[in-house]
């Protein structure tokens, strides 16, 4: 990072021309010692700078309803804003609405929203924008991960430009949850636009978030600025730079040089290579708190062998868990049994991951008809070796080492398991959406509200949807729909934890770990809070002090 003042051509050649005679060592430390006394002294806000990040993946569509991977969401997020939003403590409050009022017999929504919105093209935004969005969600030619939350809706209209009301056919529990979720597309933009092939996925030309879309270089880095008119407070960092860097290891190295502001660590680096790193201990900051999220190994159930349950528990049992958590993520992590965050009301807790058992792991596959040859040492089955390719994300070093890891247990049995590894945006278009895997290692964010509807429902699993493992169980269909025609939360817990008991029964993936994010984020930044809600919860008002902010890209 550059904590140099501006100053003139002549100082700054002077500068030069002293700091080039100094050692490497000597730079480092002048370097630190100056970052250290003007981090010291400069903590008031103030306008300018850049904030530069890393992604493992590019962003793959910046229009949010048909976004389903979070490096798309993180860029589309700062552009479209939802009527509600989750606070730092996971409450609920409004975002572009001002105020909601629920209906006596709960099946119906008026939204007012906030005074003066204006898209960053000028335009105002109205209930009409709203109202728009909704109808296009709902719309049959919209492939929607997320059209199941929307078509419960019967019918929408506006009652003035600020308001608007939506009324549903049945009483439906996660509905103004799901308000936090829709984003709001400017009407005068998008209409009569094909949104399932359209350019403004990749170059909006409206904003109503707190920074407008600058510049995207494919793979390469997003660059975004502020927005000066943002309705809800100053956006003081003029730039946000999303650089696209595929591979952890490079990740940490460009942090190490300053090149980047912040970035998600790995265990390794958060626990040995960090304490190692004199620049790194001196300037950046580690935030290590439970994730929302968790890491799984799921099954394509259309595919043999996976259409087998007694292949899928045997794989359950021939997994180490607890050797993943300790060996991948240092034991920076929780083994898990269920798809909810550990520690909250909505986990079945009478369901523990099952304990690692080669025995009945064999036992289980020679059931199936797969037996191990003598010879060969191989299971096998009418002569076919049982053998599978696991499919991740490249650059995700934890998910890569947990399958090789998974790789070398399943050799013991006699399981032959290849590993391949690709790049983000073509996984997401070329294999999951397309379902063109045997297995995946991948991970879900979770919401506060526990429904999961999208990723567990039979009618989930059509192309873009979330149901891609094609799992379909009677008992958890009702078991979701249920939950949804209630607001007792004791009642909504009990049709939960049915839906976990016969997930956990069906195996159509293993719960493999909830990770601690670990994250190292420049001391330059100021206004960064951990919450429940995690680290990222505030970041439009994050500010860098005038001395400490970087001009370019470089450190």
């Amino acid at each position: 990072m550059d904590c140099r003042p501006l100053s003139t051509k002549l100082i700054f050649a002077f500068l030069l021309l002293f700091l080039t005679a100094c050692s490497s060592e000597d730079k480092q430390e002048q370097h630190t010692a100056t970052t250290k006394k003007a981090i010291a002294t400069s903590t008031s806000p103030a306008h300018g700078g850049k904030l530069i990040d890393a992604s493992i993946g590019d962003a793959t569509n910046l229009i949010p309803m048909i976004a389903s991977d979070a490096s798309s969401h993180e860029i589309a997020g700062q552009l479209y804003l939802s009527l509600l939003k989750y606070d730092k403590n996971l409450n609920l409050v409004g975002q572009l609405a001002e105020s909601w009022a629920i209906s006596g017999d709960k099946l119906s929504i008026i939204f007012k929203l906030k005074p003066n919105l204006v898209w960053s093209d000028g335009k105002p935004l109205t209930s009409a924008d709203c109202v728009f969005t909704l109808n296009l969600i709902q719309d049959d030619k919209t492939q929607s991960p997320y059209k199941s939350d929307y078509m419960k809706i019967k019918s929408v209209k506006a009652l003035d430009a600020q308001t608007f009301e939506v009324r549903y056919s049945e009483i439906f529990s996660p509905a103004l949850a799901t308000w936090a979720s829709l984003a709001i597309l400017p009407k005068h933009v998008f209409q009569g636009v094909n949104i399932m092939n359209t350019d403004l996925s990749r170059h909006p030309k409206a904003s109503i978030g707190p920074y407008f879309l600058k510049d995207w270089q494919t793979q390469q880095n997003i660059t975004m600025t502020a927005n000066p008119h943002y309705f809800d407070g100053d956006v003081w960092i003029d730039e946000r730079i999303t650089r696209i860097i595929p591979d952890s290891a490079t990740q940490f190295l460009e942090l190490s040089a300053g090149k980047i502001d912040m970035a998600s660590l790995t265990p390794t680096q958060y626990t040995r290579l960090f304490d190692n790193n004199q620049r790194l201990k001196h300037e950046y900051n580690r935030h290590r708190y439970l994730s929302n999220s968790y890491t799984y190994l799921g099954f394509n159930l259309k595919r043999a062998p996976f259409d087998d349950i007694r292949v899928r528990q045997a794989l359950a049992y021939a997994i180490d868990r607890q050797e993943l958590v300790e060996g991948v993520l240092l034991g920076l992590g929780e083994i898990i049994a269920s798809p909810y965050k550990p520690g909250t009301r909505w986990v079945n807790e009478s369901l523990k991951p099952r304990d690692f058992n080669i025995e009945k792991a064999t036992q289980l596959l020679a059931e199936a008809g797969w037996v191990k040859d003598a010879q060969t040492k191989m299971v096998s089955k009418h002569g076919q070796p049982l053998s599978f390719t696991i499919l991740t994300n490249n650059g995700n070093k934890k998910r890569a080492d947990t399958a090789t890891i998974i790789q070398q247990r399943l050799k013991q049995i006699g399981i032959q398991v290849n590993i391949r590894l690709v790049e983000w945006s073509a996984f997401i278009e070329n294999f999951i959406n397309k379902r063109d895997f045997d297995a995946v290692i991948l991970g879900w964010s979770l919401s506060p509200d526990p429904d999961q509807y999208s990723i567990w429902h039979s009618s989930q699993t059509g192309e873009r949807q979330f149901n891609f493992l094609s799992y379909a169980n009677p008992k958890v269909d009702e078991a979701l729909e249920q939950a949804r025609l209630t607001f007792d939360l004791d009642e909504q817990k009990q049709w939960y934890d049915i839906m976990q008991q016969e997930i956990y029964n069906d195996v159509p993936l293993v719960f493999l770990y909830a990770g601690h994010a670990l994250v190292a984020i420049d001391k330059r930044i100021k206004g960064v809070e951990v919450a429940p809600a995690g680290i990222g919860h505030n970041s439009e008002f994050w500010y860098v002090p005038k001395a400490l902010q970087r001009r370019s890209i470089q450190p």
